[in-house]
């Protein structure tokens, strides 16, 4: 299987090493591969049966034909060992009306991001050594919160890389920022910056795009890659959860083997819920993709009119790690359904205007996927507390965010399918906002705000979230979004 760019570089496809090994296109496209494999029920049979390592082997082994098998399952293996996932790395409980939520955030930094930021260094170690590349590779990261601490304990000290996050100082929560500040590793470097996630995105596709700057890097022993969802590694493991979501719920009972299930996913860069849209046309039994906003609502006006337009106010919400306007893998999903000169030029026009509108046509052909909700702030708190109260199921500000869509999506399809609602947090990563939609009183320090939630709850604070609080914060720069480049410079070559 061979990769090529959402906008048509690399015409005559590169490797998935190659691709996991670069990140970004030479156009600046997303690499895809060029066909997708497929599956079906007899696959998930199969599956059903062995460990989630064991699943995940077998389903990389689709994309990864460049990798062997062996290679695969012990990385698999190593990423998601019972020392690193408690108590298991994907584990499906039951809510009430047909609702299931898959709980990704059991993982070393209690949020779903962990679920491929544990694996793709591994990956992106041996793409290196099948590209024969001897240069040091910078792992370059915009982070809304939870990818920037996944990436840094994924690539902690791990040889031949350098990994630098670049994160917005007043968007993410209090808990988010003490994990990426105490951070330690000989190879790490995290920087705040004075904007938002789209400030810091937009930076780090801009040092990316900056031909003479790579060119210096390179002369001095360095290039550039990405942890993002923009990099197939870090997408490719995501498709595995879905279709182990469904073996389990089959291996459960919960549904018949060939039963459709929905599945809403809070969603901000979309690269998630792509990964269950890549699941769905693999042959998964995958109905209906609720796409779940908060008020940063572009996405949701995306799947409603057809229109995707960043020109809009952008709010910081209590769900910060969706706090985005511009969500790049909405790009791979144009490629799919539309093909890569659309893709162009949709992409330019987001450049140049900020805003493209699909035609009636192609809206169909996203409207056969997916639907759109958004919740406010006022529903976000009382999802929190109803949940909790209803249920005895105790979410955070982003999961909260999908059971609202998922409930309104209920009453207005009267839905049939059984519903997967993604959980991509500990709430005690978000603590001061899950403590105050309880009824709870704010601390002056956040920081206090996970003890006081156990307190009020009976819930445990996840090991790896207790540990940190006590820690030292030890990077603490914050910089102006147009001195990043300067930041990289003398962090790779200094």
């Amino acid at each position: 299987m061979n990769y090529i760019s959402t906008r048509g570089a690399e015409a005559e496809g590169v490797s998935s090493a190659y691709a996991i090994k670069t990140g970004l296109a030479s156009d600046g496209g997303l690499y895809m591969p060029r066909e997708l494999p497929k599956i079906d029920l007899d696959y998930i049979k199969a599956l059903a049966p062995l460990t989630y390592p064991e699943r995940a082997a077998k389903i990389l082994s689709l994309f990864l034909d460049d990798y062997t098998y062996e290679e695969l399952l012990e990385d698999a293996e190593g990423a998601y060992s019972e020392k690193k996932f408690i108590p298991s790395p994907a584990p499906i409980t039951e809510l009430d009306g047909g609702r299931y939520m898959l709980e990704l955030w059991h993982g070393p930094t209690s949020a779903f991001k962990d679920m491929a930021l544990q694996i793709m260094p591994r990956l992106f170690v041996r793409a290196l050594r099948k590209c024969n590349e001897s240069r040091c590779a910078l792992i370059l990261v915009a982070t809304s919160g939870d990818t920037g601490k996944a990436a840094l304990e994924g690539y902690r000290d791990v040889d031949g890389t350098k990994i630098k996050v670049f994160y917005p100082i007043n968007g993410v929560s209090r808990v988010q920022k003490h994990q990426m500040q105490t951070q330690e590793g000989g190879n790490v470097s995290v920087v705040g910056i004075v904007g938002n996630f789209d400030d810091a995105q937009s930076g780090v596709k801009k040092i990316f795009s900056d031909t003479e700057f790579s060119k210096e890097l390179s002369d001095g022993g360095v290039f550039l890659s990405s942890a993002n969802s923009i990099n197939w590694g870090r997408l490719v493991p995501q498709i595995v959860y879905y279709i182990s979501a469904y073996c389990d719920m089959y291996k459960s009972g919960a549904i018949s083997l060939g039963d459709k299930i929905d599945v809403c996913v809070p969603t901000g860069n979309f690269g998630n819920i792509f990964a269950a849209f890549i699941a769905k046309l693999m042959g998964a039994p995958i109905g209906k993709l609720v796409c779940a906003s908060n008020k940063n609502n572009v996405l949701t006006d995306f799947l409603t009119k057809g229109e995707y337009d960043k020109n809009r106010d952008f709010h910081a919400t209590i769900s910060p790690s969706m706090d985005i306007l511009i969500s790049s893998n909405l790009e791979r999903l144009l490629y799919i359904l539309l093909g890569h000169e659309k893709t162009a030029e949709y992409m330019r026009k987001l450049a140049a205007d900020g805003k493209y509108k699909l035609t009636d046509e192609e809206f169909k052909l996203v409207s056969e996927h997916f639907v759109g909700y958004y919740t406010d702030e006022d529903e976000c708190r009382a999802t929190v507390k109803r949940t909790y109260e209803n249920i005895n199921s105790l979410i955070d500000t982003h999961t909260a965010v999908a059971v609202s869509a998922a409930e309104r999506y209920a009453c207005d399809h009267k839905a049939e399918n059984k519903m997967l609602v993604v959980s991509t947090a500990s709430p005690y990563k978000f603590a001061a906002d899950v403590l105050d939609s309880l009824g709870g009183k704010k601390p002056e320090n956040d920081l206090l705000a996970p003890s006081e939630l156990e307190a009020l709850t009976g819930v445990a604070i996840p090991a790896p979230l207790s540990s940190i609080l006590e820690k030292t914060a030890i990077h603490k720069d914050v910089i102006d979004r147009e001195e990043m480049m300067a930041s990289v410079k003398e962090f790779a070559l200094g």
